[in-house]
């Protein structure tokens, strides 16, 4: 599936469109992170001469491994980001590349088409959270119960450490 507003033939007006975003998406981007999606993309496109204003309106869920656990963890995404595409071949300075809270997507006006893929991806995993955990006691509890687990032999470990001569300093007194 393509993310693709075709702009040939467009006059002034709104257009909406709706796209299914799948697991092979984000396989297309080489990401190995999102193991399932599920998400709806509704993007409505406003032009007025040679100017497009987008907002997109992203919903749905991804699953990813759990960074505790590497079990799969369902997360939901929620994205709402819009900006404005100009159409001209000047370079844009750092000023004219916002427009309010709005970015400014600056394309050549011989640009048949807005292709959309990458800005989707791009938001979707700015939508992610950093740490991806299962909430507490939700975790594979064997898991868990490994990473608690304490080296059976211990008192190796601590000769191995650097700190090992340290551990008593506090308890001689």
């Amino acid at each position: 599936m393509e993310y693709i507003i075709p702009l040939n033939g467009w006059a002034a007006g709104e257009r909406e469109f709706r796209w299914p975003v799948e697991t092979e998406f984000f396989q297309k981007f080489g990401n190995t992170e999102i193991l399932d999606a599920a998400l709806e993309v509704c993007v409505k496109a406003v032009k007025s001469g040679r100017y497009i204003g987008v907002d997109l309106d992203i919903q749905g869920h991804v699953t990813v491994p759990c960074d505790r656990c590497l079990e799969d963890l369902r997360l939901p995404v929620e994205a709402h980001p819009s900006f404005s595409v100009k159409f001209g071949e000047e370079v844009a300075s750092e000023e004219q590349m916002r427009e309010g809270t709005r970015e400014i997507l600056f394309l050549s006006a011989t640009d048949a088409d807005l292709d959309l893929g990458q800005v989707i991806y791009d938001y979707v995993c700015l939508a992610l959270p950093m740490q991806r955990v299962h909430v507490e006691g939700e975790c594979n509890p064997d898991t868990v119960r490994f990473l608690g687990h304490e080296p059976e032999n211990e008192e190796a470990g601590d000769t191995n450490s650097p700190f090992a001569a340290l551990k008593g300093l506090f308890d001689e007194k």
